[in-house]
């Protein structure tokens, strides 16, 4: 009995060191660097990797982790929602990021997604800084790496963008975005009341109009850019003061009738200004040295500016992405040095690809059009007033979405699911439109393939319009010069997913992978939660590898 009592104290005083003795500590890389760039196609890894350095981009191919057949999940594909969807996990259905802007019935307007009237601007203009994250209904990855270190991690999102540095951050994170009218980063009262002092000396240094000093010329001979169309061609958009979209680009010349200091968001200094920020960004908060795992967020925006200007196709948008892939090089080799290699995390992606120009696809004689909305919208109150009677009955047209006056149709005694079946099979009479859902229908039935699953994957039940509309493949809504993005065709879904770095193993699968993936599998290689909307899986090529 007594050999039973000592046995039993002796368990008890082991059970008890092994209560006092604190647990290994979670393995995390020291840096997790989330890198989207606006607006980019999976195809330009392939496109240009002629005149790639070896450590910029085609470091990411040959050492990182490569979903060849990435894509976006949902319609629409536009910047604000994509941000949102892959630092959540989870399309604008759940997230509620459903466009860059979207009618709101109740307040009878278009709201911003990062619009926020409770905060105010620090440093900047005041118009530029009621920005939060607030709209956003989902936790991100950024966020649950905040949860799961006691709020001791650092989060930073920088952006020429506010939406593209605001989202990323999270609800707990820090952002700063570009004031095109003072050309400084600022921030808004959401997040600080005064701009920490690295930002401040940042600022002071006046880089943007050191940048809009210079002569925007090709990295090479510009008879050397042999992967799209001529530099001169009536395909793209010209800046104002200039009678060709062509090299060189007097910037000097240009600030003034171009936006002032909003002009380097559509030259290759944008991309650059934002890695200076990055930089200063990671030196004023000791990223990754403080015994946390930090995550900074960046978003390159002009690429997604140049992009709209002068298409795809285009020597301005291979010269830009030469010159980033530069710019990529020389970061990842400071990481490398001030982090370690090995020891910091990488993942990129784009918020959304971009459509051909239509009159560059007409020229090569591929189906291609443009659709005047205008025209089709006063067709439309044509026939909603002889079909409905006399009546506004349409509150707003955007995002392909149709926005019925509800509260008209409820005091006619109308069936507004009649009403919305109409609207759609009155609309496929034009050319250029494709399909027609309604919201009834999106409310109702599951679509599990194709289009109309894209299309329910971005559809909010509260938010979204009565009548959606899908395009024929190529065609754009009032388009003359340059070009847009939105759909749910490949052109703008498939997007680069590359994971390099911290337990990343070197490889590619060409499976079908979406860019909901991407933050699960963030979740499961920082041992944090899930995002609480997420609805993607992790990519077990990378994660089961670690």
């Amino acid at each position: 009995m007594k050999r039973i009592i000592v046995l039993g104290l002796l368990i008890l005083s082991q059970v008890g060191r092994a209560q006092d003795t604190p647990s290994a500590p979670v393995e995390r890389p020291k840096l997790v660097v989330g890198i989207v760039v606006d607006q980019m196609r999976q195809e330009y890894f392939y496109r240009y990797q002629d005149r790639f350095v070896e450590d910029g981009f085609k470091r990411l191919m040959n050492e990182g982790f490569m979903m060849q057949n990435g894509h976006y999940n949902y319609i629409p594909t536009y910047t604000g929602p994509g941000h949102a969807s892959v630092y959540t996990g989870t399309t604008p259905a759940t997230h509620g990021i459903i466009g860059n802007d979207w009618f709101v019935r109740s307040l009878g307007r278009t709201v911003y997604c990062a619009e926020d009237s409770t905060v105010t601007g620090v440093a900047g203009t005041a118009s530029s800084g009621e920005i939060s994250p607030r709209n956003l209904l989902s936790s991100t990855i950024t966020d649950e790496l905040m949860f799961a270190t006691g709020k001791r991690s650092k989060v930073v999102g920088i952006a020429i963008k506010d939406r593209g540095a605001a989202l990323p951050a999270g609800h707990m994170g820090d952002a700063y975005w570009y004031d095109a009218k003072t050309g400084e980063f600022m921030t808004s009262t959401y997040y600080c009341d005064t701009l920490p002092d690295w930002v401040k000396a940042f600022n002071d240094r006046k880089l943007p109009q050191n940048y809009l000093s210079q002569t925007w010329e090709p990295l090479f001979p510009i008879e050397t850019y042999v992967q799209g169309a001529a530099d001169d061609n009536a395909f793209e958009s010209p800046f104002i003061g200039m009678e060709t979209p062509t090299f060189p680009y007097d910037l000097p010349a240009l600030t003034a009738d171009n936006g002032g200091l909003g002009l380097i968001s559509t030259t290759p200094y944008g991309n650059t200004l934002t890695l200076d920020l990055a930089y200063a960004a990671l030196e004023g908060e000791q990223l990754g040295k403080r015994g946390e795992t930090d995550f900074l967020a960046v978003s390159f925006s002009s690429t997604d500016y140049i992009g709209h200007r002068f298409g795809p196709s285009s020597v301005e948008v291979e010269d830009n992405y030469l010159r980033l892939d530069r710019e990529l090089a020389e970061f990842f080799d400071y990481l490398d040095r001030e982090i370690g290699e090995g020891e910091y995390l990488v993942f990129l992606t784009a918020d959304h690809g971009v459509a051909d120009v239509v009159s560059y696809m007409q020229s090569e004689r591929v189906a291609a059009g443009s659709l005047d909305t205008r025209f089709v919208l006063t067709q439309l109150k044509g026939f909603t007033n002889q079909q409905f009677g006399e009546g506004d009955w349409i509150s707003n047209y955007s995002n392909e979405q149709v926005f019925l006056n509800q509260e008209l149709a409820k005091e006619k005694g109308l069936v507004l699911a009649d009403m919305q079946k109409e609207v759609a099979d009155f609309l496929l009479r034009f050319d250029g439109i494709k399909e027609t859902y309604t919201a009834e229908d999106l409310r109702r039935l599951e679509y599990n393939h194709g289009r109309k699953h894209l299309l329910q994957m971005g559809f909010n039940h509260k938010a979204s319009g009565d009548v959606l509309v899908i395009l024929e493949p190529a065609w754009l809504t009032n388009s003359v010069r340059g070009t847009t993005h939105g759909t749910g065709y490949t052109y703008d879904t498939h997007v680069p997913i590359v994971f390099y770095g911290w337990g990343v193993p070197a490889g590619s699968s060409s499976r079908y992978a979406t860019i909901t993936d991407i933050a699960p599998t963030l979740a499961m290689l920082l041992k944090t939660r899930l995002p609480n909307g997420a609805s993607g899986q992790p990519i077990g090529e990378i994660v089961d590898a670690k």
